[in-house]
C-alpha cells in the first residue's frame, strides 16, 4: 500500500526534474530572441533583418570562392557555424528609443551561461558589448549589442566562433563595422567604430 502511495509522488518528481530539465536546456540557447523589437520598426528610418540558418548559410558557402582571399576567410570562418542573426535601427532623430526596449535582449544575456567580454560605453559614440557562451571550454555563440543616440544593432552567432577571425564577418551577412578586432590570445579590444552617418 505504501509503494502505491508513493508512485504518484515519484511521477511527480519525474515531470518536475523533466521540466527543470528543459528549461535548463532552452537556457543554454545561444539563439537570442528579438521579436521583441518589431515594435522599433514603425519609428526607424532604416531597419536591417538578416536570418541566415544553418541550412542558407551551407548553400551561401558554396557560392564563396576559394580562389579570393577574402572570401576564403569568410568561407572558412562559416564552416560549422549554425546561424547568423542581425537586427538593426536607424532612427532619424536622438531619443526614438529607450534602455527599456532593449531589456528583452538584456534580460537572456543576464543568462549564466552567456558571459560579457567587451563593455565599451561613451557618450559620444556609444556603448558596444560582446557576449561569448561556450560550454566545456568551446564557443557556441556570440551576441553583439551596439548602441547610440541614433543606432541600435543586435548581432547574434550561432555555433563555434573563431574570435581571432571574428573581423572577417564585419561587412558580410549583414553583420556591420562593429569596431571589434581580437588580437591573438582571443583577447577583444575595440577599434574605431566607423560611423556611416557621420558628416
Amino acid at each position: 500500500m505504501r509503494s502505491l502511495y508513493l508512485t504518484p509522488l515519484r511521477i511527480i518528481a519525474v515531470a518536475v526534474f523533466t521540466v527543470i530539465g528543459a528549461a535548463s536546456a532552452m537556457a543554454q540557447d545561444p539563439r537570442i530572441q528579438t521579436s521583441q523589437l518589431d515594435a522599433l520598426t514603425a519609428r526607424a528610418s532604416q531597419t536591417v533583418d538578416v536570418n541566415i540558418d544553418e541550412r542558407v548559410m551551407r548553400m551561401t558557402a558554396g557560392f564563396l570562392s576559394g580562389k579570393d582571399e577574402d572570401e576564403r576567410k569568410v568561407k572558412e570562418l562559416i564552416n560549422g557555424l549554425k546561424g547568423i542573426y542581425v537586427r538593426s535601427f536607424e532612427f532619424e532623430k536622438e531619443d526614438q528609443y529607450s534602455q527599456a526596449d532593449l531589456e528583452s535582449i538584456r534580460a537572456q544575456l543576464r543568462n549564466p551561461a552567456w558571459n560579457k567580454i567587451v563593455n565599451i560605453s561613451s557618450k559620444k559614440d556609444g556603448s558596444l558589448e560582446v557576449y561569448l557562451m561556450s560550454s566545456e571550454s568551446k564557443i557556441s555563440g556570440l551576441a553583439v549589442l551596439a548602441t547610440d543616440a541614433k543606432e541600435i544593432t543586435v548581432v547574434n552567432i550561432v555555433g563555434p566562433v573563431d574570435l581571432e577571425k571574428l573581423s572577417a564577418l564585419e561587412g558580410h551577412f549583414g553583420v556591420p563595422d562593429l569596431g571589434i578586432e581580437v588580437k591573438s590570445g582571443n583577447k577583444p579590444e575595440n577599434k574605431p567604430r566607423s560611423r556611416k552617418n557621420e558628416e
